[in-house]
């Protein structure tokens, strides 16, 4: 069935039963494969809420996300792969709102991120790893807004901000390292106001000392 529906997620010039811009609801599923690789979301509603992703590989590599809603609130990530490597995001919204990560790999590798929404709010992470490794960030908003960080690893190696806000605000960082070592920016804004930084994050520093701009830290 998700090999189906992936298909026909799929856009292209000759076909005449996309079912782009349908709603799709996995709510409660349990995933342990699953290949969405090039769907293209442009309109409806995609629920995974309280989906569990425990094993396996899902993937959403080179997506596009236009318009729509795609939704993972409450989702249990405990083991497995997750991909949304080479991904565009242009438009539309993408929730992980109050999801749980504990184990696992979570990839955005070489995604795109020009407008829309990408929500982390609420979310838990404990154990497992995300990466943004060499995404490019020239518009809309990714929001990891009052997450808790106890463990795991998150990533943005090589990735380049030029545009668009990543939010850490009133997040609390207790554990496990989020790093931006490598990353590179020439715009955009990166926010940690009303963060609570017992784990402080990792910046490349320039020669005085100075974290990159367009970075906010919490007053201390």
């Amino acid at each position: 069935m998700i090999r189906l529906i992936g298909r026909h997620l799929r856009s292209t010039e000759e076909a005449t039963n996309s079912w782009c811009g349908c709603d799709f609801d996995f709510t409660g599923a349990t995933f342990d494969g699953g290949d969405f690789s090039g769907a293209v979301f442009s309109g409806g509603r995609v629920s995974f809420e309280r989906a569990e992703f425990s094993g396996g590989r899902v993937s959403f590599e080179r997506a596009t996300f236009s318009e729509g809603e795609v939704f993972f609130g409450g989702a249990r990530f405990s083991g497995g792969s997750v991909s949304f490597e080479r991904t565009a995001f242009s438009g539309g919204r993408v929730s992980f709102g109050a999801a749980r990560f504990s184990g696992g790999r979570v990839f955005f590798n070489g995604a795109r991120f020009s407008g829309g929404w990408v929500f982390f709010n609420l979310a838990k992470f404990s154990g497992a790893r995300m990466s943004f490794d060499g995404a490019r960030f020239s518009g809309g908003w990714v929001s990891f807004e009052r997450t808790a960080f106890s463990g795991g690893r998150m990533s943005f190696a090589r990735a380049a901000l030029s545009g668009g806000w990543v939010s850490f605000e009133q997040t609390a960082f207790s554990g496990g390292e989020v790093s931006f070592g490598g990353a590179a920016f020439s715009g955009g804004r990166v926010s940690f106001d009303g963060a609570k930084l017992d784990v402080p994050p990792i910046f490349d520093r320039g020669s005085d000392g100075e974290f990159p701009p367009g970075v906010d830290l919490p007053e201390t």
